[in-house]
């Protein structure tokens, strides 16, 4: 999300038209007592406060504050370690997962996180169909042979399936409180459960914080759980408020009304001076690309493998990391972000104007051919996406094509990439947890895919890669250097598809003031707000 929503389903969208129902809490939480607030500026794109819904990057560091998940990930970003689960088995094939939870954990009213807690979270998950549904793809049981213990067994061998439990969109929720303001994990859950609303109001979690309230497009307001039973935060209470755009951000920081900024672009991280302020520039897994819809029912030319290959040619790659981030980003080759397994030795996309050209022409379009690009009208990770898109129509225009740029709504893009399709378009992706299998199974062309539908396999199946198939299925089967060479294989045939090319992968800007200590991006969680704490 990650992150992740829009490119998904279009989540990102203001939940400002919900409808908050107050509803009686079924059992007393322990707040915070004294201690210092914890500011965060950020623009909320909050879609959603119950985990089985929300998808979204904040969404991702609330969910992780408010619910405790079974595994957690290191700061390498690697590394997955103990949380609820104190230790696990995992069977030969990678398809049978046994946890052993901490007899410790409790959740915020105090009473014990229990097996039957973990089987009605992630039936609930799976149940609701919501876009966070797919943590749950593939599991066939989840079983609970004592309070302690809780055996999930899979369809197929998927050696990920850990590294998902690290996300916040997983976190365990105390059913017996759920249950009783109407949310259920039945088969039906996406029509009879209730909980959506009293969620907005209410958190059901063990987390490090409680949920005190939340006020669309104003603030959203967390409380210190001192019932915790790990490490307490240091903070009594964190609040997000809602600050546009990153100028904002920066002039709120800069005067001390926040402490953390958390979507400031380089160019305004200059503007940030003074002792009182601290910038780092890290790299992020984030990342920004183009898609081509083959079967969109607007275009003017059949885009066929080699129209598609002159396009990535054209691209001026180098320029236009300068274009959009001034120089503070990376290439990135292929739909799996720099630095995730199979990504270390991928070729480097460049452009090749003379070699665009002779494809061209080899396609019957040696004068070029117009097509249209209809992409969300919106600035991510420090990008504006139609500058991006501008420098894209400059590139392609080097070659004869002629791009017409339609910025959209989130709703009108949404519902047309979903319905006749989008012959060109610009979206964002960021991740949900560490693992490339995500990425082969959100842009692969592999049958029943969210990108090869919007390619439009339906009507062109020529998009589908059945290599592809194959070759997820042997990574989720392996580790280590197995894994790794056959993500690697699997990063060569996405590109080689050339329907979704990468464009520009924006380093992150930590800004945040100087005086706070634990401040760092996790693949998984965003921000950790549990780990950040005031120098002494």
């Amino acid at each position: 999300m990650a992150y992740a929503f829009l490119a998904r389903s279009g989540s990102l969208l203001k939940s400002a038209t919900l409808a908050v129902a107050l509803l009686a809490s079924a059992a007393p939480i322990a707040h915070a007592e004294g201690g210092e607030t914890l500011v965060i500026a950020r623009s909320m794109d909050i879609n959603a406060l119950d985990p089985a819904r929300a998808f979204c990057d904040t969404c991702q560091i609330v969910l992780t504050a408010l619910y405790d998940t079974m595994v957690g990930l290191a700061p390498d970003n690697k590394t997955i370690v103990p949380k609820l689960a104190a230790s696990w088995e995992i069977n030969a094939d990678q398809t049978v997962f046994t946890f052993k939870l901490d007899p410790k954990a409790t959740f915020a009213d105090g009473s014990k996180v229990e097996a039957k807690d973990v089987k009605w979270t992630f039936e609930r998950l799976k149940n609701i169909k919501g876009s966070p549904s797919f943590f749950m793809d593939g599991v066939t049981s989840v079983e609970t042979p004592d309070e302690a213990t809780v055996v999930i067994t899979l369809a197929a061998s998927n050696s990920e399936f850990i590294n998902k439990l690290s996300a916040g969109f997983t976190g365990i929720i105390n059913s017996d409180v759920a249950a009783g303001a109407g949310a259920t994990a039945a088969a039906d859950a996406d029509k009879t459960d209730k909980a959506e609303t009293w969620f907005l109001e209410h958190s059901a979690g063990g987390g490090p914080f409680t949920l005190i309230s939340y006020r669309p497009d104003d603030e959203l307001r967390l409380a210190r759980n001192d019932a915790y039973w790990g490490k307490k935060p240091e903070f009594a209470e964190a609040v997000f408020r809602q600050t546009q755009d990153a100028v904002a951000q920066a002039q709120l920081l800069q005067s001390g009304g926040a402490d953390v900024a958390m979507q400031v672009d380089v160019d305004t991280a200059k503007s940030l001076t003074g002792s009182d302020v601290k910038t780092e520039i890290v790299q992020s897994y984030n990342f920004l690309y183009i898609a081509l819809g083959v079967g969109a029912k607007s275009n003017k030319v059949p885009l066929t493998p080699d129209v598609r290959r002159a396009i990535a040619l054209a691209i001026d790659y180098e320029g236009m990391i300068d274009f959009t981030v001034g120089g503070a980003g990376k290439p990135q080759s292929s739909p799996i972000p720099n630095g995730f397994p199979g990504t270390e030795g991928l070729p480097e996309r460049s452009r090749d104007l003379a070699e665009a050209k002779v494809l061209l022409e080899k396609a019957g379009v040696a004068e070029g051919f117009e097509i249209e690009a209809v992409y969300p009208n919106d600035n991510v990770y420090g990008v504006d996406i139609n500058l991006m898109m501008q420098k894209v129509q400059q590139d392609l225009a080097e070659v004869g094509i002629n791009v017409t740029l339609t910025p959209a709504t989130y709703p009108v893009w949404r519902d047309q990439i979903n319905g006749v399709g989008i012959p060109m378009t610009a979206v964002y992706y960021a991740p949900d947890y560490y693992g490339s299998g995500q990425y082969v199974d959100y842009f692969g062309m592999m049958p029943g895919t969210a990108w090869a539908k919007r390619a439009g396999a339906e009507s062109e199946p020529s998009v589908i890669n059945p290599k592809e198939t194959e070759l997820l299925k042997q990574a989720l089967a392996s580790g280590g250097a197995e894994q790794e060479k056959s993500f690697h294989a699997l990063g060569l045939e996405m590109m080689n598809d050339n329907i979704i090319i990468p464009l520009v992968s924006p380093n992150m800007v930590l800004a945040y003031r100087s005086d706070l200590e634990g401040v760092r991006y996790s693949a998984c969680c965003n921000l950790p707000l549990s780990e950040i704490s005031r120098k002494k």
